[in-house]
């Protein structure tokens, strides 16, 4: 059965999830973020029960649950921290005894392709925080974009190549690579796939954007499937203004929608919302539907 989700908030509760400054971890200490952390995971189950009531099975949990777990700051052993690991244990329970999908995607700034070595030690630090924290909960799905062009497409390809090969085996267990809308297409995408063995998360609002002139959809389709082992996942959304605009719309158009459904051609996939209006945008289209 298909699964449609929505990304880390909910409006209709509303969630109320936390964060911090800098500032405030040094002036309070750990013990600011362990009471933040402990608040964002209670509201985690929160939101996955009114998801459950609501008859939604996927939804990607935000990647600021634990503030600051991949910065130098932290030194508290959160991933063993028996009051997390109580509530990772209720969200991973609610996630299989309903059948759910949880997943994340880490930030714009993690960038493995970067030409800087700083930049990408800390986005390795930051997959890492997420490969732990979705290993607690049993979620499936890391996504993560390619990164910049730097001038040389090509060049930031290979770069992204090695530093993905270099990575951990639990981290690459659970990367998805997305195509964007304005630089890796889902063809370059496919190609990087097939150099390192990686899985392909497909958004047809960025191929919409950006592909390449004689790009056939059918058959990215088709070769993005062959890259998962399991139900893939896939994201959706609805240019604000028109099919083009890179800027999400409230909610999922229909036709927008049925488009995708056309080219999976009845095979089974997981369907991520990328709207504005979260959760809302989900209960309207299946309305529709």
């Amino acid at each position: 059965m298909m699964r449609l989700g929505y990304a880390c908030i909910n409006m209709s509760m509303p969630s109320k999830f936390r964060t911090c400054r800098l500032r405030t971890v040094e002036e309070q200490g750990l013990e600011k973020v362990k009471e933040i952390a402990v608040h964002n995971l209670a509201e985690v189950i929160r939101v996955l029960e009114w998801s459950i009531a609501h008859e939604i099975y996927f939804f990607r949990m935000s990647s600021d649950l634990i503030p600051f777990a991949s910065h130098s700051v932290m030194t508290w052993d959160w991933q063993r921290d028996a009051d997390i690991l109580a509530l990772t244990a209720e969200i991973s329970r609610l996630r299989e005894l309903h059948g759910m999908r949880l997943s994340m995607h880490p930030g714009q700034y993690t960038i493995i392709n970067s030409p800087r070595g700083d930049v990408v030690e800390k986005a390795i630090a930051e997959l890492s925080y997420h490969q732990q924290l979705l290993d607690l909960v049993g979620g499936t799905d890391m996504i993560l974009h390619i990164g910049g062009a730097y001038g040389d497409k090509k060049t930031a390809s290979e770069r992204f190549i090695r530093a993905y090969n270099g990575l951990s085996d639990d981290i690459k267990r659970l990367l998805r690579l997305e195509n964007d809308d304005k630089t890796y297409t889902a063809n370059d995408v496919l190609g990087i796939a097939k150099a390192t063995g990686a899985t392909v998360c497909f958004d047809i609002h960025h191929h919409i954007c950006n592909h390449e002139p004689d790009a056939d959809v059918a058959q990215i389709v088709t070769d993005v499937f062959k890259t998962w082992k399991t139900t893939p996942k896939m994201h959706i959304s609805s240019g604000k203004t028109g099919a083009t605009d890179r800027s999400h719309h409230d909610l999922i158009h229909l036709e927008d929608f049925q488009q995708l459904m056309g080219l999976l051609g009845g095979r089974d996939v997981d369907i991520m919302f990328e709207a504005k209006r979260k959760e809302q945008s989900v209960l309207a289209l299946r309305e529709k539907l």
